[in-house]
This record gives structure tokens, C-alpha cells and sequence, in this order.
């Protein structure tokens, strides 16, 4: 996107373009787009699985301390695709906003509950000019007591939904396009085959080989 047809309309996040374009908004989704990373969902019949890459961009660098992929309860995880400081920052408030819900309720916070408040966090940071919106599109997934297996993505706008599958990152179109001939219908993958049948698709959409493994 040229300067010239943003026009000085990217400057201020809460600024609407005559054509109603929020211009930082998708400067936000273009980062998450040169992010480097791709990660993929599936929700099973009694599972939700992520993959992710990894990757260690220096040598002299600790693998372990080099992650996408966050622990946010004993029940809901996810993977966070965009800038790694916001992703790193923003994955704080996550929990905190999770062991709060834990502490005032004495339950665990559903998974949608969680994602929705996700989306409005992120949201709120289209509203007022005085900050800049995480470049963060986070994948949520966790099981719920009442419905079983979860799986959510929550972009930069504040937008949340659930999938049967999805992917995000720096290949979405393709990985998403995989998934659309692979999953039909509401076929669902067992437990077990979750596992292969995500790191299936995400080898097949990114066009390189993912191996599974813990992170």
C-alpha cells in the first residue's frame, strides 16, 4: 500500500478512510501476514489440536525459549501468529483475564468465554487513538464440559469465530484452502488421529513437512 493512497489516513488508528477502511487495522493483519509463521487447527470429536512451526532464527539461541504455542489453563491453549513482543505481552493478559474468571467463578472460563473476551480486548484497541493494536491473531482451543472439543481464532480486529479447522499465519490462504478439500461436511478426526491428521494438512498447505512434537 502506497502513502499516497492512504493519504494521511493511516496516521491516526481511529480514522476511517472515504472508502471505511481502518488502515492500521490491516497494517496490523499484514504483519501477522510477514510474521514468518503458519499454524493450523483442528477440532476433533473429543479433541482440539494445533500445529505450529518453529523456528530459530539464531544459531547461538536457546531452542526451548522459542515458542508459539502458550498454556493458558489446564483445559485451553493456544497459538499466537504476529509480532512476537505483542504476542508475548498480550498472552499475560490472556491469563491473567482466565485465572481471574477461575478465582471469582470457581470454575475454569469456558473456551468461548475466553476467545470472546480475546476479541473484545482486541477491539477495544480500534477505539482510541493513543495506542497501537497488538499484531496478534491468536488460535484458541480447549473443551468445554457441556460441549466437548473447542477451537477459536481471534484476529487483530476483534473479530472471533469457531472452526472445524483453520489455519493463520504467513500461509493461511493455502492452508485454509487444504482444509476446505480435506474436512467436508461435519466429519470430525478421532483422538489419535488428530494429531496426524493436523500435521497432515499443515505439510500439505504450507508445501513443507511438519513433524509432530511437544513445545
Amino acid at each position: 500500500m502506497s502513502r499516497g493512497s492512504a493519504a494521511g489516513y493511516d496516521r491516526l488508528i481511529t480514522v476511517f478512510s472515504p472508502e471505511g477502511r481502518l488502515y492500521q487495522i490491516e497494517y496490523a493483519f499484514k504483519a501477522v501476514k510477514n510474521c514468518g509463521l503458519t499454524m493450523v487447527g483442528v477440532r476433533g470429536t473429543d479433541t482440539s489440536v494445533i500445529v505450529s512451526q518453529k523456528k530459530v532464527s539464531d544459531k547461538l539461541m536457546n531452542p526451548e525459549s522459542v515458542t508459539s504455542l502458550y498454556a493458558i489453563s489446564d483445559k485451553i491453549g493456544c497459538c499466537m501468529a504476529g509480532v512476537v513482543p505483542d504476542c508475548r505481552a498480550f498472552i499475560g493478559r490472556v491469563r491473567q483475564e482466565a485465572h481471574e474468571f477461575r478465582y471469582k467463578n470457581g470454575y475454569d472460563m469456558p473456551p468461548e468465554v475466553l476467545a470472546r473476551r480475546i476479541a473484545d480486548m482486541q477491539q477495544v484497541y480500534t477505539q482510541h487513538a493513543g495506542i497501537r493494536a497488538p499484531a496478534v491473531t491468536t488460535m484458541l482451543i480447549g473443551m468445554d464440559d457441556e460441549e466437548g472439543a473447542k477451537l477459536f481464532k481471534c484476529d487483530p480486529a476483534g473479530f472471533f469465530v469457531g472452526y472445524k479447522a483453520t489455519g493463520a499465519g504467513q500461509k493461511d490462504t493455502e492452508v485454509n484452502n487444504t482444509l476446505e478439500k480435506k474436512i467436508q461436511g461435519r466429519q470430525r478426526v478421532q483422538w489419535g488421529r488428530s494429531s496426524a491428521a493436523c500435521t497432515g494438512y499443515a505439510s500439505d498447505g504450507v508445501g513443507q513437512r511438519y513433524q509432530a512434537g511437544w513445545s
